[in-house]
Parts: structure tokens; sequence; C-alpha cells
């Protein structure tokens, strides 16, 4: 371990983070299933992640209200690029280093709620956790006065390389508008996650390679620059909209985006009937979602993810590493016990919003235009009817 060892790492615990480095570079393989210390640990599951889709709900509303087409597309590029920072830097700024979420349990859930401000109607989130291994969270979000609907799932894969680590994350979005004519569907893909400064107890978090928007007759092609090891600026961007083929119209343009995901971008090209040559700013305050218990009284229960990890939590705040570890390994033990109980029996675990579909006949149609790989993925389909989320 360097001498410079950032504020990650408490002097106390900095034997356990060399311990801790040196199985992930041993490790071949998934590194899901590595228990991490609990000092680099975040207060805050896996869980309450799709929030971050909405940190700024008066971008998601914005969409509705665009015209279809041109301006629409940009308007759910803008909203995209809205809620990087909350997912990918947020901890950086708040606890002075990139932290790991907690792996939730399956069957975890989190419910909330983002409330009608200025006219935007109120906006609803639903979690459920539908694997433990591989992690992977399948999300609900709906804003019904304006029509807008945004359903998909994120699972991960870790592993270790030169001195970082790298995570694909799979899954993806679908954002549904609902419109007088029909609906439109915009595909969202999502970034490849490279993890630096481990050896200096600072880790944090860098988005690579390439991610897509398809829908409304446009694609938005997004590339995640970043700073590397000689060059570069951390969290840099540039994204291309442009027609999708076969749908070009009169009066559509190629525009080009560049800035940094984590503060600001403006257009280099194109961007003539925005307001200002300003594309995204991500410097105002965020608003936080309103958590509710998911049953009819607004009571949380064992598997709400505030509830499952309130003392785990607790201890991570306040330092107290010995019971939030003791607390965290109390949960695992009792989540291996439940799959050993199941195994006997003979019985799996039920999904209680989601059910699991093989393809998404969304993701294939509009992946073509790209030529995404793969061709398909899995889904999760939202199996009842809305709302299930108590009015406060």
């Amino acid at each position: 371990m360097s001498e410079t060892a950032g504020e990650a790492v408490p002097a106390a615990q900095r034997g356990s983070w060399t311990s801790f480095l040196k199985s992930i570079a041993s490790f071949s393989g998934d590194l899901a299933s590595l228990t991490a210390p609990p000092f680099i640990l975040s207060p805050v599951s896996l869980t309450e992640y799709p929030a971050y889709w909405c940190e700024y709900p008066e971008l998601f509303s914005a969409i509705a209200a665009a015209k279809p087409g041109e301006e629409r597309a940009l308007t759910v590029l803008k909203w995209f690029i809205s809620t990087l920072k909350g997912q990918y830097t947020s901890r950086n700024e708040s606890m002075g280093s990139e932290k790991k979420p907690f792996n939730p349990v399956l069957g975890e859930l989190f419910y909330g709620y983002w409330p009608d401000k200025n006219g935007r109607g109120r906006t609803d989130l639903l979690v459920e956790q539908v694997s433990h291994h591989p992690p992977n969270t399948a999300y609900v979000i709906e804003n019904k006065s304006k029509g807008l609907w945004l359903a998909g799932h994120n699972a991960q894969k870790t592993t270790f390389s030169t001195g970082s680590l790298y995570v694909k994350q799979i899954g993806h979005a679908i954002l549904t508008v609902q419109t007088p004519s029909g609906k439109e569907e915009y595909l969202i893909t999502l970034p490849k996650l490279r993890i630096d400064g481990l050896w200096y107890g600072s880790p944090y978090i860098e988005l690579t390679d390439t991610t897509y928007i398809i829908g409304g007759g446009f694609i938005s092609v997004i590339e995640y620059k970043g700073k590397g090891y000689f060059s570069g600026k951390s969290h840099s961007f540039k994204a291309t909209v442009s027609p999708a083929p076969g749908y070009g119209g009169a009066g559509n343009s190629e525009h080009i985006i560049e800035g940094t995901w984590h503060q600001t971008s403006k257009f280099t090209k194109g961007g003539n009937n925005w307001r200002t040559p300003e594309f995204h700013n991500v410097n105002a305050p965020k608003e936080e979602v309103i958590a509710v218990g998911g049953d009819d009284n607004g009571e949380m229960g064992e598997f709400e993810t505030r509830q499952l990890w309130k003392q785990v939590a607790k201890g991570i705040r306040e330092g107290d590493y010995d019971t939030a570890g003791r607390e965290k390994s109390r949960i695992e033990n009792e989540q291996r016990q439940r799959r050993r109980d199941e195994a006997a029996a003979g019985t799996t675990w039920q999904l209680k919003h989601f059910d699991h579909v093989a393809s998404d006949s969304v993701y294939e149609k509009l992946g073509k235009l790209v030529k995404l790989s793969p061709p398909t993925e899995e889904k999760y389909e939202f199996k009842e009817n809305w709302p299930v989320i108590p009015s406060p």
C-alpha cells in the first residue's frame, strides 16, 4: 500500500485494504462473489441505484412535452446524461472516493416517488432484486400524468486487470412515451465502468466505450472518453445525434454535444433550435427520492432495502466497522441458509413484481439499427397494475 493512501481507507484499516487488493489481484472470474471490507462500502444498497434515473425529475417529465423527432431525441439524451453524475461520481463528492454499494439479496425491494412540483406530475419508482449472483436489479419508473414509463434491468460482471476493476453492465432500459397517436419507444444501453485509484486507496470511476439511445427515428451515440494514464479529461464524453437509417426528414440534421457528464456540456455542432449553446448542467441541486414502505400502511417490510440494511448502514455512517461487518455477515449468512432450505425443499424464490422473459422484442427491433451485440437480451416484465406504491 502506498503511503499516499487516500481518505477512503482509515489508517487502522489499511492492512485489511492491502489484503483485499491482494485477493482481487489473485482472483479469476467474476468478482461479485468477493466480500468487500465494510470501510470501503457505501451505506446504500445497489437496489436504490435506479433512483438516480430521476434525480432531476423535471428533465424526465420534459420528455413528454418535447416535439416528436429531433427535439424529443435531444431531450431524452439530455435527461440521460444528467443521470450519470449520481450513479457514478456522487460518492466521490460526498465520501471522498468511490464506495461499493451493498450487494443486494434476492428479493430485496425499494419503493419511492418524487412529488408533483410545478405541474410536472408525480413520478413513482419500484425496484426488485431479481438475482443475487450475478447481482441483477429490475425496476420501473412511471410518471402517469405525462405518459412516461421506464423499465429495465441492470446486472454486473466485474473483473480485474492491469491495476483496475472493469465492470460490464449487462442489461438495458426501455423508455416508453405515450402519445395521442400511439407510443414511442427508446432503447437505452448501459456504459462499461473502469475503477481506477485502487492502489492509492481512493477509487474513482471512469465510463468507457460507447452506449446508445435508439428511438423516435433518431440514434444517439455516446462515446465516453475519460482520463487515461497520460492524457484526457476525467468524465468527458461526446454524443452524436442523427436520424436513424430510413428515418431522415426535412430539417433533421446531425448534432454533436461534448463536455463532462458530471458537470456541463454544450453543442459543438447543430443545436440551432436549442435555447442556449449549453446542453446539460448538473451543478444544480438534485432531488432525492422519497422512500415509502410497500404495504397498504406505507410500512417497510423486512426485505425492503432501508429496513434490511439499517444496522449495516448505521455502522458505516458512524465509523463502527465492527458492527457493520457483523450485521452484514448476519444478513449474508441468513441468505445462504435460505437458499439451502429452498434447495432441500425443491423450491425456488418467487419474484414479487416481475416475470422473467427470455428475450426483449423492443431491444431486438431497435438494436438492429446499430447492430448491437448481443442481438437480444432478457427482460423482466412488470406483472402488476400500477400503482403499487401507496399515496402519502
